[in-house]
């Protein structure tokens, strides 16, 4: 197995103590945890791609290895009352929704190579910071970042909805170009 497939995969390993350590009131571990998987993305991407470790599993492990991390910490999250319920529900939402379109597209076409859209990144990395905006206020509490936090959920609900609307504006574009292909 490729080093960055492992590093995916120990990220992966990593959701269900990110959990337990979120539930239990353990967040300054839980946060050098978060930032240590981030960090490893950012690894396990470079060594891919720079030193020609690319493997089929690797582009399966790792979008599998991160949503694992952001949907499982953000519902442990909602659960423990750190974020609200409704945000989580409209990230969990709108994962479910490209999880189901990718697997729609693929069986009604010969396939499908998903490239996340520019917006979905942005959307990602704004989760991302949230999180660990969160953790760093409950780990290091005299940071007082509550006001900063509030933007940060009004950022993530923008992007969830761009990033959500334009995989589906997407995909309908995908499908009307099959079809007429097969006509």
């Amino acid at each position: 197995m490729s080093v960055p497939n492992l590093i995916s995969l120990a990220r992966l390993m990593a959701v269900p103590v990110m959990i337990y350590l979120i539930l239990n009131g353990y967040y300054l571990a839980a946060f050098w945890l978060f930032v240590a998987a981030g960090v490893s993305d950012a690894i396990d991407g470079y060594i891919a791609k720079q030193m020609g470790q690319a493997t089929v599993l690797g582009s399966y492990l790792d979008p599998l290895a991160d949503k694992a991390l952001l949907v499982g910490v953000y519902v442990t999250m909602g659960q423990a009352d750190l974020l609200p319920s409704w945000l989580v529900i409209l990230v969990v939402f709108r994962d479910i929704v490209i999880i189901g379109g990718v697997v729609l597209l693929h069986i009604s076409t010969d396939g499908v190579r998903m490239k996340p859209l520019v917006v979905s990144k942005i959307n990602t990395a704004a989760q991302i910071i949230l999180v660990t905006v969160v953790l760093s206020n409950l780990a290091f509490p005299q940071l007082e970042w509550s006001q900063f936090v509030l933007l940060l959920i009004y950022l993530v609900v923008a992007t969830t909805l761009a990033s959500g609307g334009a995989y589906v504006v997407s995909w309908g574009r995908n499908v009307e170009k099959n079809e007429e292909s097969d006509s």
